[in-house]
């Protein structure tokens, strides 16, 4: 059974490439599917399904690519939905 995994990232994390390099972390990981975009408060929300282990290595990937820009994260997780194709941006 696969997990959803709910984000939402603040800190300097917009108009700084983020949600790209997220893409690009999740496509390294093509089980992955989900989401990511920007928010009217400055921060940038995240939705990923997949394994937990697979959720967790990305993350990991995008938080060491991003650490300088990411202040702090609310996680949330819960069970996956099945509802996504692929990944990417949400405008």
């Amino acid at each position: 059974m696969n997990d959803r995994c709910t984000i939402n990232f603040k800190g300097r994390v917009q108009g700084v490439g983020f949600r790209f390099t997220a893409c690009h972390v999740a496509g390294e990981y093509p089980e992955l599917t989900g989401w990511v975009r920007n928010e009217s408060d400055g921060s940038v929300m995240m939705v990923v399904e997949g394994t937990r282990r697979d959720i967790e290595a990305c993350l990991g990937d995008l938080r060491l690519r991003m650490n300088r820009n990411i202040e702090s994260e609310r996680v949330e997780w819960s069970q996956a939905q099945g509802c996504f194709e692929s990944f990417g941006v949400r405008y």
